[in-house]
């Protein structure tokens, strides 16, 4: 099956099976490690992504879904003024401690910034952090959109 779609701002083509998910083709095929394999069932957050500016779980999207979409991972979050912020608030705020969130949380305070409404707290539930507590991310939420 052949796909085309934008990634992180490039051009982007595959040749993949109907069931790889879009994880498992950023993570083998294209080298984006920042989603990561957390429970792979969607409850973790720790493989979110933005696909057409939506906060997806990349475990749960076939990558052919994905096909005329434009994703941003992680990595591609410093294009977006909304990603550099995000970012920079949770760098700040010292946000993480073992850091296997931090990807997934920083995109899911980008897809809250971009939406530009909503409380914090419901837009990041769907991340789980083990080591830190949602604490420094909810200060960082606060800081990366004030009022």
């Amino acid at each position: 099956m052949h796909i085309a779609l934008t990634l992180n701002g490039a051009p982007a083509t595959a040749e993949l099976s109907p069931e790889t998910t879009l994880l498992h083709w950023l993570r083998e095929t294209r080298g984006l490690m920042a989603a990561k394999p957390g429970c792979e069932i969607g409850r973790c957050g720790a493989c979110a992504v933005l696909l057409d500016g939506r906060l997806v779980n990349a475990c749960l999207v076939l990558a052919w879904q994905a096909d005329g979409a434009a994703v941003i991972t992680a990595e591609g979050l410093e294009a977006l003024p909304q990603g550099r912020a995000a970012r920079a608030a949770l760098g700040e705020e010292s946000a993480f401690q073992c850091g296997y969130c931090a990807p997934g949380m920083s995109v899911a305070l980008t897809a809250w910034l971009l939406a530009g409404q909503g409380e914090a707290h419901e837009a990041l539930a769907g991340n789980l952090c083990r080591c830190t507590g949602y604490g420094g991310v909810l200060r960082a939420a606060a800081r990366a959109r004030p009022g």
